[in-house]
């Protein structure tokens, strides 16, 4: 009986890793430097959470928010949050992100937290 297990356990072992080696992809998580406010209201109006109204503002910077940032391609043409020189915008739905000279790559986006819907967690 203990080795009719083992058995089976070496096959749906080796089952799960040839299914991984067959599309040649091994990504894993990797680390987030992010930041978050819960609040309520709009982003450009925001207030102070409430029973019925609660939505998450996340902010990922660094070098996941550039992975990001070049995954949302093209650049926004014609729009701008500041007046710095080189700031770029790039936007896909809910989710933008920025590149600014001054403080690098960051991303922003959110969650409505009372119906899981997206929503874009910042405004310029």
């Amino acid at each position: 009986m203990k080795e009719l297990l083992l058995l089976a356990c070496v096959c749906v072992l080796s089952a799960a890793y040839a299914s991984d080696d067959a599309t040649g992809w091994h990504e894993k998580y990797k680390p987030l430097k992010a930041t978050y406010l819960i609040y309520s209201g709009e982003p450009d109006e925001r207030s102070a959470p409430t029973g019925t109204d609660r939505k998450i503002a996340i902010i990922v910077e660094g070098d996941p928010a550039k992975e990001i940032f070049d995954s949302l391609y093209p650049d926004a043409k014609g729009v701008t949050c500041t007046t710095e020189r080189g700031e770029r915008l790039r936007r896909k739905g809910d989710v933008w992100c920025s590149y600014r000279p001054s403080d690098g790559y960051r991303c922003f986006m959110g969650f409505d937290l009372r119906n899981g819907r997206p929503n874009s967690g910042a405004s310029c």
